[in-house]
């Protein structure tokens, strides 16, 4: 069976992430978690003093591209973890400081450009699952499966929610859907790249679904693309 390229799009913790990453490991695909790399620049930013009260110091940034060096490793359980600079930054990134800031940086056009450059070049060779939010209209506009996830505002902020608080950390459902719509706004009216389903995505309301039945359905998804590749 010839390797595909499979491209999964979608809104803010819709779960896509948890899609692509069980896929990967039942199909034996390389995953590869692009919001993951817009945290790490956000997260770079934090610590490197960046942001100012509601935008982003744009000259210092963009003369630190060239060395924030971002690159995944799988951990004992073969999940993908990220890495900067050779530090693993996984938890840090899936914090409410990143997750608040994030849209904001993906809305810089030279950070997209060197992502999606660095996404191309890791899936040159197929045989990938790539989740994002533009992965399917401009990373790889000619995947052989394009999925886009999404599902209501409320379910989404409580999916994160209950993330958050099984990982032991503080939460506020009201903070998060405050969230979770203000990164819809700005991932989707964003001038470069915005967030939107390709005409030739397949589009997946997963607002009642199980995982096991999600993950039951992309099964069936890869298999009819990837026959239709032999």
């Amino acid at each position: 069976m010839k390797k595909i390229t499979i491209a999964i799009d979608g809104h803010s913790s819709c779960g896509k992430s948890t899609m692509a990453k069980d896929l990967a490991r039942e199909i034996g695909y390389i995953y590869i978690d692009s919001g993951a790399m817009y945290r790490a620049v956000t997260y770079y930013c934090l610590q490197h003093d960046l942001f100012t009260e509601d935008s982003v110091k744009l000259p210092e940034l963009q003369a630190a591209m060239p060395d924030i060096q971002i690159t995944f490793r799988l951990n004992a359980e073969g999940r993908p973890e990220t890495y900067l600079g050779g530090e693993c930054i996984e938890k840090e990134i899936r914090g409410m400081a990143v997750s608040s800031r994030v849209s904001l940086i993906a809305t810089i056009g030279f950070v997209r450009e060197a992502m999606v450059a660095l996404q191309q070049q890791m899936g040159r060779n197929k045989g990938i699952v790539m989740d994002g939010r533009d992965i399917g209209t401009t990373v790889f506009p000619d995947a052989e499966l394009k999925v886009f996830v999404t599902a209501s505002a409320e379910v989404r902020a409580q999916r994160r929610y209950d993330e958050l608080k099984a990982k032991g950390e503080e939460a506020s459902y009201e903070s998060i859907l405050e969230n979770v719509k203000e990164r819809d706004r700005i991932d989707s009216g964003r001038a470069i790249s915005p967030l939107r389903k390709a005409d030739d995505a397949i589009l997946l309301d997963n607002s009642t679904m199980t995982i096991p039945e999600q993950k039951a359905w992309l099964l069936e998804e890869f298999k009819r693309a990837a026959q239709c590749t032999i």
